[in-house]
């Protein structure tokens, strides 16, 4: 805009007699407002829209030349405004049409001379020269624009880069700091685990022992026994999922077929999540490939089951495979309530869980068994319409070191 300014106040400082009469004057200053608002203006600035605001400064700089001298007017210079224009918008073809638009603009008054009118040899010079300099000031803004169209592109392209390798940056970190959290808590519950085992084991012998030694009649300690054991199952049950995440995984990598895995795994999902149905959607081309079939067949049991009582009664759940990028994509859908924005970060953590009755151990499992494949499992989800949990696996394991 500054440089508008400068062109109008030198233009105006230079003429101003051709600018005391009103026609000339609002020439001018239509020809200005339309310069100045174009770029401001969104539907100004492709296709139609910008066609005829370079169609309206063709149309106002040949009015401000007719009313200043017509081909002796020192406002021929403004023909170049829309050439500017269009050169830093469109193609240099475009560019060309444009210039040679206003440049036959400029000369059509050729036409409409006085027939005394001379041209001499100075006038037809000085009517070639001001042509071809609109044509050449339309040429190289065209190439200054595309070298900076160039230059904007790729500092884009530089920017997505950062912007995704600093997302990978984060993930990484997360990584790592669950990988530590795992890590420390995995130490604690299995010393938990181990020094529970022994005195859990007393007290249900004890118990199972008084249930023997109490008389028949006292139905109330017998019944007491029996909770007393039935609790000693259930802390058992618990130690030993403890005792699942605490200790090393030891993978058994052996070429398996994916698509049977799933089935398996959701075969015991369906026995124990009924009036749930459950859909496959594989892609029957996947060929087979390296994983530890039976650590597998928990994941997807326990995504297949999770997705399962997170449906409403009568829902469906699908299960979709794919191949991409020599990564393997298990795809677990469901359209039941979702997960909460600020519990999507916590899922994989260890004893995080929003069941009343559940340990929160379930998809730490799953998270760890998939981390040891070297795969990566990942949830998309949207309180109230569901969620989509992916796990990656790769495909072809790097041969061993030598």
């Amino acid at each position: 805009m500054v440089v508008w300014a400068l062109l109008a106040g030198t233009l105006i400082f230079n003429a101003p007699r051709h600018l005391a009469e009103i026609q000339p004057l609002a020439a001018f200053l239509a020809l200005a407002a339309v310069q100045v608002a174009e770029p401001r203006i969104p539907a100004l600035n492709s296709g139609r829209g910008l066609a005829a605001a370079l169609l309206v400064k063709i149309a106002l700089a040949y009015l401000l030349i007719g009313h200043t001298g017509s081909l002796d007017s020192i406002y021929w210079i403004v023909m170049a405004l829309p050439v500017i224009s269009a050169a830093t918008a469109l193609g240099l073809g475009a560019t060309l049409a444009v210039a040679v638009a206003a440049s036959g603009a400029y000369l059509s008054y050729i036409l409409i001379l006085d027939p005394k009118y001379y041209l001499d040899a100075d006038s037809v010079y000085a009517l070639i020269v001001r042509t071809v300099f609109l044509i050449v000031v339309g040429v190289l803004t065209n190439a200054l624009a595309e070298d900076l169209r160039a230059q904007k592109e790729n500092y884009r392209r530089t920017a997505e880069q950062l912007a995704q390798a600093n997302r990978q940056l984060h993930e990484a970190e997360d990584a790592i700091r669950r990988s530590d959290r795992l890590a420390a808590l995995g130490q604690l519950s299995a010393g938990l685990a181990h020094e529970l085992r022994n005195p859990m084991g007393t007290i249900r012998g004890s118990a199972e022992m008084l249930s023997q030694a109490v008389a028949g009649e006292n139905d109330v300690a017998r019944e007491m026994a029996g909770f007393i054991v039935a609790e000693v199952e259930r802390a058992n049950s618990l130690i030993t999922r403890f005792l699942q995440f605490a200790r090393p995984i030891e993978l058994r990598l052996e070429t398996a077929d994916l698509a049977q895995t799933l089935d398996r795994a959701i075969g015991l999902a369906e026995r124990e999540a009924p009036g749930i149905s459950i859909y496959r959607n594989y892609q029957l081309d996947m060929a087979a490939f390296p994983f530890d079939a039976e650590l597998m067949e928990r994941v997807f049991y326990n995504l297949v089951l999770n997705a399962a009582q997170a449906s409403p009664a009568g829902g469906a759940v699908t299960v979709k495979t794919r191949a991409d990028g020599g990564m393997a994509d298990v795809a677990v859908i469901d359209r039941g309530s979702g997960i909460l924005p600020e519990n999507r970060d916590n899922i994989f953590n260890p004893f995080f869980t929003t069941k009343p009755s559940g340990v929160g151990l379930g998809l730490a499992i799953v998270a760890k068994i998939v981390d040891e494949h070297g795969g990566k499992i990942t949830v998309e989800s949207e309180p109230g319409k569901g969620s989509v949990f992916h796990v990656l696996l790769p495909m072809e394991r790097p041969a061993p070191a030598r």
